[in-house]
């Protein structure tokens, strides 16, 4: 009988922490339901709201994502909130419910949710959503592609028509991309979606055949004046039409999709670029194997990264393994486009700086560490 009722105590304060957990949990989803209203993300050097909670708290990018989703969702899912505050029903379960449940059918679900898994949960969210997309599915178009400059040569004007069968695939592989590419600073939220299927269709078009080697990887040259390249200031010219900023260019430079003639204030070819200055295959898998992911503080992205030059090509930087770091496309945009820089310290770690010059932390601050008196 003792020890039914020691099992009876520790199963009841169990179930009162698990509660505690709970209702913290709802706080904190409203927390961040907030904080995204807010965009404290901004300037942070994150993507988005959910990368932002992913690095700074140190949980998988998939998991935020859906917490912040989760979070938005349940202000118009009070039953569901409410479930959660109380403890009645775990974060797992209530995260996959607010995926497809609305407050005309919460109340219904919450019922049949309270008696299945969250596999269960999750299985269904998966068929509610794959419905809705599938129903988009509705675009006709004609055989047709034409593209040209203008702008005064600042802006390259695309356009498409194609039959509704392969619309659909192109449309397809460029949102699925899109959904994965970063948005820049300044261009975060629904307003900005075609700014990242931009950026998707330029992903798709550049690393198109990067893994046969027989393929044309789609190289540019570019005119750049020396005092364009070592400033950073002024604009250089694609052969063709086009100009771009110097500092594009030197970003360009560290991708090795691009030639570059670099000329005189004349005018005049004082030298003519290698067409790739990518490192080599042996470098870049031990690169990857070194780093292992992008090295902006808790960025995680395995996917889209490329090898930055620390010193940078322009000013003599070499290609070699000390003098590269891992970085994904939005970080390094970052480092080129939006001022920031990085060093890489003797010990291997990447230190990063703002703009201004602060040295950039992830996560809240240490705790202090009382000395005794």
């Amino acid at each position: 009988m003792q020890v039914e009722s020691c099992s009876e105590a520790f199963v009841s304060a169990m179930d009162a922490e698990h509660a505690a957990v709970c209702e913290a949990q709802g706080r904190f989803l409203s927390l961040i339901a907030e904080a995204d209203s807010s965009e404290v993300w901004i300037g942070s050097g994150a993507r988005d709201m959910a990368h932002w909670v992913a690095m700074r708290y140190g949980i998988s990018e998939w998991k935020a994502r859906r917490w912040v989703e989760a979070s938005q969702r349940l202000r118009n899912l009070p039953r569901i909130f409410a479930a959660l505050a109380a403890g009645a029903m775990g974060i797992d379960k209530v995260v996959e419910l607010t995926r497809f449940a609305t407050p005309e059918t919460e109340h219904r679900l919450l019922r049949w949710a309270q008696g299945v898994s969250s596999a269960a949960i999750r299985r269904r969210a998966d068929i509610e959503t794959r419905r809705s997309l599938a129903d988009a599915e509705d675009v006709e178009r004609s055989r047709r592609v034409a593209w040209w400059y203008f702008d005064e040569g600042r802006r390259f004007g695309l356009a498409a028509e194609l039959p509704a069968s392969q619309g659909a695939i192109g449309a397809r592989a460029i949102k699925r991309l899109a959904g994965q590419v970063p948005s820049m600073p300044g261009e975060e939220g629904e307003f900005f979606a075609d700014q990242r299927r931009a950026d998707a269709l330029v992903l798709l078009a550049s690393r198109a055949g990067a893994s046969d080697a027989n393929l044309d990887r789609g190289t540019i040259i570019v005119h750049a004046k020396v005092e364009a390249l070592v400033t950073g200031q002024g604009a250089c010219e694609i052969e063709g039409g086009g100009v771009i900023h110097a500092e594009t260019a030197r970003r360009l430079l560290c991708s090795g999709r691009l030639q570059t003639v670099i000329e005189d204030y004349g005018g005049n070819p004082v030298r003519l670029g290698r067409t790739s200055r990518d490192p080599s295959p042996a470098t870049m898998r031990v690169l990857r194997h070194r780093d292992g992911e992008c090295r902006f503080p808790g960025c995680g992205a395995r996917r889209f990264t490329n090898a930055h030059r620390i010193r940078w090509w322009s000013g003599g930087g070499p290609t070699d393994l000390d003098n590269l770091v891992l970085v994904c496309g939005y970080h390094h945009r970052l480092v080129h486009e939006y001022g920031w820089k990085l060093r890489r310290e003797p010990d291997g770690v990447v230190s990063w700086f703002r703009p201004g010059g602060a040295r950039y932390r992830a996560g809240p601050a240490p705790p202090r560490v009382a000395t005794s008196p």
